[in-house]
């Protein structure tokens, strides 16, 4: 898929070394098709590595997709440049008269507080708030998909014992969903979160559907029934040495912290990591943009129908 992304944009040149195909502003504005427009509300503090590893996921279909970053007015990150903000990012208010394919709400290392005790909540629900009538699919990523679960179906997060950490095998729950098509019985992904929800909350609820589980990790994908809103609790989109990175960083700091499960061979933090994941990763992110997004949204944005529940 040819991301359009500014040609200065970090990611820009990382994507075009591992011959991924991003297209700049000026090359795509020449090709005569409406392109997918797809926003990113990017609460990582390391907004750079995030951007990255999202795009990366979001070029593997022949759809060219327009990307805007969006970033909260009520919280300044300490973590990126105000240069790189002032020149990529937009903000909610700047956009909110905008309508959108696709919408995807990241992680935020903010998840045991109550959310609200986020000092930006507010704006956060007023984002999930504007998603149902201005976004066709919205996908929460970890923290964020406990946010919207609690904000659009009241279902709270449950604080875990320890931090679920690693690389975990899942399985799939729901065998002809569009958003699993081609996935193994049993695949990997990485977690790395201190909450989660009961697996019962989201049975029990008639307007959601468990798409996949890990025995371990719990509730995995989690998607309404017009799949127009996905909550996913891991972290699909990590790099090969994402994980390595946050418990170095823990454990310089002092911070107690297992062996990131079934991540390093032989538990051994000095052997490289297998990348077990890579593949599920990227096909779950093209099976959203194709059958949910695609195959379904409105080509004219403005007629997009509110979703409702």
């Amino acid at each position: 898929m040819p991301i359009k992304i500014p040609n200065n944009l970090p990611a820009f040149s990382t994507l075009v070394n591992e011959n991924i195909f991003v297209m700049a502003d000026e090359k795509a504005s020449r090709q005569d098709i409406r392109p997918l427009k797809v926003a990113i509300v990017n609460l990582m503090p390391t907004k750079i590595v995030t951007e990255t590893q999202l795009l990366r996921l979001l070029s593997n279909t022949p759809l060219q997709v327009d990307i805007t970053l969006v970033k909260t007015e009520t919280h300044n990150p300490k973590n990126t440049s105000q240069e790189h903000l002032v020149n990529f990012y937009t903000t909610f208010n700047q956009i909110k008269e905008q309508y959108f394919d696709a919408l995807i709400i990241t992680g935020a290392p903010v998840e045991l507080l109550d959310f609200n005790s986020v000092h930006y909540w507010k704006e956060l629900c007023d984002i999930m708030e504007w998603s149902k009538t201005h976004a066709f699919s919205t996908v929460h990523i970890c923290w964020a998909a406990f946010a919207g679960l609690y904000y659009h179906y009241g279902i709270q997060k449950q604080v875990l014992d320890k931090k679920m950490f690693g690389i975990f095998p899942h399985k799939i729950n729901a065998i002809n969903h569009p958003l699993l098509k081609g996935f193994d019985d049993i695949f990997m992904v990485p977690h790395s979160r201190y909450t989660g929800v009961k697996m019962e909350d989201i049975e029990t609820n008639p307007n959601l559907a468990l798409l996949a589980y890990s025995d371990i990790a719990g509730a995995y994908i989690v998607a309404d029934r017009t799949n127009r809103q996905i909550f996913i609790t891991g972290h699909a989109e990590y790099d090969r040495n994402t994980l390595k990175d946050e418990y170095m960083r823990d454990v310089e700091k002092g911070i107690p912290i297992e062996v990131p499960y079934n991540y390093f061979p032989d538990d051994n933090p000095k052997l490289t990591p297998h990348f077990t994941w890579r593949g599920h990763a990227s096909l779950m992110y093209s099976n959203w943009l194709n059958f949910c997004v695609y195959q379904e949204t409105p080509f004219d944005l403005t007629k997009l129908e509110p979703l409702e529940y």
